[in-house]
């Protein structure tokens, strides 16, 4: 009886795992999503994030193996965080707070710094776009406190950093974080950001892009320039089915912005004519929050009475109508020249 009930007991436990290729289809999967995001349309990126939240939820349920768990909080974690990038840019901020912090929560559950440390710069990001931009500071410095991360996650942080300092009017110290994205340089790597990369990554394309926004809210034309231009130049050196729609649409904007700080309309128009061929579906809340700021350098009265001023004003605001973020309510609290 004693072999009998130890047997039963045996295959009862087997039972509660789950096989290790179905945790191998999801890891690969959410690999696939993150490296799409930038290609691929935010709707059906959200679609194809929340069925596997909802895959990793129920194989969590049917395992009791601490392996297991652990792999299934992890992939958890890196769905919505991805759906929380998603819901911000689709103009839900509050859904957007709540799965940046359900992320965290999962990476905390498993000691996983590097998800907490992107998911803390999600929360970062949305606090200064919510006008909060001393709380923002403070997140993106204590995402890099986690153990386990890399120069990716790093740098992704102090630009971010730097961008609340911007809204601060933090001259000094939002230089300074933009100089150590730059410094990033240790060769230290971590699983999330360089391994999975994709959405979770930030080369240098989207750190000069990202910096070119901070020198805009310095009010530094110049950097922004030549930042946003970097940005560009980087992404046009790629192949074409790689060029990121969420990196080169932001850096066409800024570039237009920095030229309009020098009172060059032409440039700004030229700068802006691949924005125009972005599709709607791609008009996210960070994309409608740049070129709402062009609109408002636009309003200078030593550029609003121009004729090309008066034409490229009308048509921003013909092509912020069909973005998805305005269609469904989003507004921005704190616009980026504010």
């Amino acid at each position: 009886m004693t072999a009998q009930d130890a047997a039963a007991h045996a295959g009862q436990a087997a039972s509660l795992h789950v096989d290790e290729m179905s945790l191998d289809q999801l890891d690969d999967d959410l690999v696939r999503l993150a490296r799409s995001y930038g290609t691929t349309i935010p709707a059906q990126t959200y679609d194809r994030a929340t069925t596997l939240l909802r895959t990793a939820q129920t194989l969590l349920e049917r395992t009791k193996a601490p392996a297991q768990h652990d792999r299934l909080y992890y992939a958890a974690a890196q769905a919505t965080a991805m759906l929380s990038a998603i819901s911000f840019d689709l103009g839900s901020l509050p859904a957007a707070i709540s799965l940046a912090r359900s992320s965290a929560q999962y990476g905390k559950t498993i000691s996983n710094g590097p998800i907490q440390a992107y998911a803390y710069g999600l929360l970062a990001f949305m606090a200064y776009w919510e006008g909060r931009p001393s709380t923002a500071v403070r997140l993106a410095q204590e995402g890099q406190q986690f153990g386990g991360i890399g120069d990716t996650a790093h740098r992704r942080l102090l630009a971010i950093e730097a961008r609340a300092h911007g809204h601060l009017r933090n001259t000094a110290e939002a230089e300074r974080a933009i100089r150590e994205t730059w410094d990033q340089n240790s060769n230290t790597r971590d699983e999330l950001h360089d391994d999975v990369g994709g959405e979770f990554s930030f080369g240098h394309a989207r750190t000069a892009m990202s910096n070119a926004t901070t020198c805009l809210l310095l009010r530094d034309g110049p950097a922004a320039e030549a930042t946003a231009s970097e940005a560009l130049t980087l992404m046009d050196s790629r192949p074409e089915h790689e060029r990121s729609v969420v990196v080169s649409g932001p850096a066409s904007i800024d570039l237009a912005r920095g030229r309009l700080l020098r009172r060059d309309v032409d440039g700004a128009v030229d700068a802006l004519s691949p924005v125009w061929e972005v599709g709607p579906e791609w008009r996210g809340a960070g994309l409608l929050e740049r070129i709402t700021a062009v609109r408002i350098e636009l309003a200078d009265p030593q550029l609003g009475r121009a004729p090309a001023s008066v034409e490229l004003a009308e048509r921003i605001e013909e092509f912020s109508a069909l973005s998805p973020a305005r269609r469904l309510g989003a507004t921005s609290p704190l616009a980026i020249g504010s």
